[in-house]
């Protein structure tokens, strides 16, 4: 089962090891990770995502609960968060058509259009991983040259 996790630490030197160690010493992969400044900026917050049965997910919230530098972890129900992700692609363009076709589809998924060369176009794309999967599968068929994707960033919906 797939798990957003949010955890809002402290900004200080070496929390990101800390929580990716006890990802590692737990047997556990991180799928994805993200970790930026607050609002305020003696706290960071991180968004990473794991899969695991119910007991694992429950352990290493519970786990990374009981770090010195944690000051609170959640995991996110994914139909009350918000989350997307961040993906640039690098296309091959084989043919001057290849270009229109491209940005049509660039177009149909909200994506952005940078660097368009004679030989490739690279694409800039925030949405949820779904949607990122489906672009990609399209974009296949002309050649990814690169991409590199930055990890989800979730927050969840306010209640009220």
């Amino acid at each position: 089962m797939w798990a957003i996790l949010s955890i809002k630490v402290e900004n200080k030197p070496g929390i990101l090891f800390k929580v990716t160690h006890l990802f590692r010493s737990r047997n556990f992969n991180i799928d994805s990770i993200s970790v930026g400044v607050t609002q305020d900026p003696k706290f960071s917050r991180m968004t990473v995502t794991t899969i695991g049965d119910e007991k694992q997910i429950a352990q290493i919230v519970k786990q990374l609960d009981k770090m010195i530098d944690t000051i609170e972890v959640h995991r996110l129900d994914e139909n009350n968060t918000v989350y997307r992700e961040l993906v640039m692609f690098k296309i091959k363009v084989s043919k001057p058509e290849d270009s229109m076709e491209i940005n049509k589809l660039a177009s149909a998924y909200d994506a952005k259009i940078h660097d368009a060369k004679k030989e490739s176009i690279m694409v800039e794309m925030t949405s949820t991983p779904h949607q990122i999967a489906a672009f990609e599968e399209l974009a296949k068929k002309f050649g990814i040259l690169e991409m590199a994707r930055t990890g989800i960033t979730a927050l969840q919906r306010s209640k009220h």
